[in-house]
């Protein structure tokens, strides 16, 4: 009888069978352990040396015909001619795969390449629960093709307390790509190595190294020649290889993130709500992981909604617990990573849970623990390194569920009073810095003054704009805990400094929020004209960025009233110059102008060049919108020219602001009178000034309106390109602008 194709397993399974041993007999009788027994039915080990088969055929009490039948099966195992090891033995975790398409479409495309027999290396990398192994399935299965001599995956236990060496792991392969025991034997442990790549370097396989733990334990195992693929998996960076392609991994996209949760709950409990879906997902963060958990609760939860579950998610202090499913723990996978970090590491791992915004800076983390600004940078790299942690040019941000793992570890670890500590550090430095940020943007300040010791450049306006910006939410959330704490002189300060900055980011969106609380904190400090001057800004805020213009008129009332009482010129003209802003939004001119003469009266009367100013553009913005658009333009071009008398006497960055209005102001004027070649000159000016003072909101108007007058003058294609240019600014850019410019593009858009 042949033997052709048989292999081991199955026929000791037969032979057992036709015995009717069980394998805990089976295992008495040979002196073969249990587990060994199942490993070698099931092909986990597919040559067994000859010993152990000679003891087998002893349990099993076989004739010589069956013995000598399992002993030539085991030296056919052992002697295989490049047998391919197929994907029969790989761990489930693919059926319900989804998205992922760029990466996949990178690893076919690298599989297909040939590098002149340099092997294909790449690194699949992310923070725990990303999928990372289950791409690596999936990839397998669909690169089979590519690598007719075998695919073969290895847990390298990277998590593990003690996991494999590298020859251990070494060995491994070579018996599961057939290498007979006495070539391993001949080849010594010292000789192993070089048996290794010889053998990959024959073979046109795809070997998985699933789980590594860094780059020691993988870099010998990476084959120097030949066709073969090396697809490595790691929650690590694995920064230290060389010559390899990344693939690195975070969440799912919002699309494929309610994919895969449809595909675990069926479509029509999805279609039942898909609002709250959409909602488990992003309680989820989209972490394959964690959808996957949730997939399951609700799969193996018939009576429960959709809705049920989104709502249980909803409590941040329960999410963790609730995503646990059996034997499945999102909280178990960060604990892997967590128990590997340092003590330093470990501890900012937990402090980060403290930022309030997004995301943070090196700067910024280095306040809560108190480290060098260098040491913390070290500190968040190594956070980096193990998956923790994500990173985006300068700054640092934690996926929402380890930000919850590290609230939890925060309260289990860290001493109360240390929290508190490393918390109000951390706010007092935002507040401190937001101060001198702002005033760069400010007359009579500028530059940090020489006694400033940061640890932030500050050292230009643009620098000091970029860390507001950046920090936005972080010292929106300072200054609201300030307010709370009842610390009023704090919120005061820091809303003065930042007065003339809003100008630069006027559709931010929390402006009215801090002009409202720090006119409330005003109050409380009981200063008429503290008081006045934030109820004036309020006032501003609501007219500018929310169009409230009834409630903005009403705060310039209650401003120019505390004024009074404070016996202030310059505030009273500022509530003046909003009461004629919002007057000449709702149309009532004749009002307006009143407010207007009334404030430039007391502009002058106090000295306040820049009240002067914005009351001279304000009064030019009153003809405009009047109808009157020559009187319009011959006001506005006499206040560029005092804004050239006047030279640097006016804050810079006030001057820029002002001449980037006074041209938009001319243009529009131009345009109303249909005179398109002018109109184009001045808003391209708008335009190039807005750019140059960084200000996206006034320059997506800018861009809007020079469409607008390139379209009326018939080029069409100009008019598209500044339309274009309008919708690059995105987030940054006046809403209604971007609008109108997605209208206007729509209407060119060939029928």
């Amino acid at each position: 009888m042949t033997e052709a194709g048989l292999e081991f397993g199955p026929l000791l399974r037969q032979l057992r069978s036709e015995a009717s041993l069980t394998l805990e007999a089976l295992a008495e009788a040979s002196g073969v352990s249990v587990r060994g027994l199942g490993d070698l039915e099931r092909g986990r080990i597919a040559t067994p040396q000859r010993r152990t088969v000679a003891a087998l055929a002893d349990g099993l009490e076989l004739d010589d015909a069956d013995r000598e039948r399992l002993l030539a099966v085991a030296r056919s195992g052992r002697n295989p001619v490049h047998r391919p090891v197929g994907l029969r033995a790989f761990p489930r975790g693919i059926d319900d795969f989804v998205g992922r398409e760029p990466e996949l479409a990178r690893l076919m495309s690298l599989a297909a390449q040939e590098a002149a027999g340099i092997p294909v290396v790449v690194a699949v990398c992310g923070p725990p629960g990303t999928g990372k192994t289950t791409l690596a399935l999936h990839a397998t299965h669909a690169l089979a093709g590519h690598f007719p001599d075998g695919q073969l995956m290895l847990d390298l236990r990277g998590m593990d307390d003690d996991p494999p060496e590298y020859a251990e792991l070494m060995l491994r392969v070579l018996k599961a790509l057939g290498v007979a025991d006495r070539d391993l034997s001949k080849a010594g442990p010292m000789g192993r190595p070089e048996l290794y790549r010889r053998v990959l370097a024959e073979r046109r396989c795809l070997l998985v190294l699933d789980n590594a733990r860094d780059e020691a334990q993988v870099r010998p195992l990476l084959p120097g020649a030949g066709s073969a693929m090396v697809l490595i998996t790691s929650r690590r960076m694995l920064t230290g290889l060389e010559s390899v392609h990344r693939v690195p991994l975070g969440e799912l996209s919002r699309t494929a993130a309610a994919a895969f949760l449809t595909a675990l709950v069926g479509k029509e409990r999805a279609d039942a709500d898909p609002g709250a879906l959409a909602e488990v997902a992003d309680r989820c963060g989209h972490l394959p992981l964690a959808l996957r958990v949730a997939g399951y609760w609700l799969a193996t939860r018939t009576g429960w909604t959709v809705r049920r579950l989104a709502d249980r998610l909803a409590q941040e202090e329960r999410r963790l617990a609730t995503l646990t499913v059996g034997d499945l723990h999102v909280s178990a996978a960060f604990d892997l990573s967590y128990r590997q970090l340092t003590p330093d590491a470990a501890r900012l791992f937990r402090l980060l849970a403290l930022v309030d915004g997004p995301d943070t800076s090196a700067a910024g983390a280095a306040q809560l623990t108190g480290q060098p600004l260098f040491d913390t940078e070290d500190t968040l790299e190594e956070l980096v390194e193990t998956g923790l942690l994500n990173t985006h040019q300068d700054r640092y941000r934690l996926h929402d569920l380890l930000r919850l793992y590290a609230r939890d570890r925060l309260r289990t670890e860290e001493p109360d009073a240390d929290v508190e500590a490393a918390r109000s550090a951390l706010r007092r430095w935002l507040l401190e810095t937001a101060v001198v940020a702002g005033r760069w943007y400010e007359p009579d300040h500028g530059a940090p003054p020489a006694t400033w010791q940061g640890i932030v450049d500050l050292s230009s306006a643009e620098h000091a704009r970029h860390w507001l910006q950046a920090e936005g939410a972080n010292w929106l959330a300072a200054l609201r805990a300030a307010a709370t704490a009842g610390d009023h002189t704090t919120v005061v300060e820091v809303a003065e400094a930042l007065h003339w900055f809003s100008d630069q980011w006027v559709f931010w969106g929390h402006w009215p929020e801090v002009f409202r609380t720090a006119a409330h904190s005003a109050q409380a400090l009981g200063d008429p004209l503290l008081e006045a001057t934030h109820l004036n800004y309020h006032a501003w805020a609501l007219l500018i960025c929310e169009s409230r213009h009834h409630d903005s008129l009403a705060r310039a009332a209650e401003a120019l009233r505390a004024a009074q009482r404070a016996e202030d010129l310059p505030q009273q003209g500022w509530a003046h110059y909003y009461s004629a802003w919002v007057l000449t939004r709702l149309g009532d001119h004749a009002a307006s102008t009143r407010h207007n003469h009334e404030s430039a009266r007391l502009f002058e009367a106090a000295g306040d060049l820049h009240g002067t100013l914005q009351v001279m553009t304000s009064y030019g913005h009153t003809l405009l919108d009047a109808g009157r658009y020559k009187e319009s333009i011959t006001e506005n071009l006499r206040t560029l020219a005092f804004l050239d008398q006047v030279g640097d006497r006016i804050e810079p960055h006030i001057s820029g602001f002002t001449r980037m209005n006074l041209q938009m102001i001319i243009g529009r004027a131009y345009a109303f009178l249909e005179n398109w070649p002018e109109a184009a000159d001045h808003l391209r000016t708008a335009v190039d000034l807005c750019r140059a003072n960084g200000n996206p909101g006034i320059e997506s108007r800018g861009l809007v309106n020079l469409g607008n007058a390139l379209l009326a003058e018939g080029h069409r294609d100009q008019a598209r390109d500044a339309y274009n240019q309008c919708l690059t600014l995105g987030a940054a850019a006046d809403p209604t602008r971007l609008a109108e410019a997605r209208e206007r593009l729509a209407e060119l858009a060939p029928r």
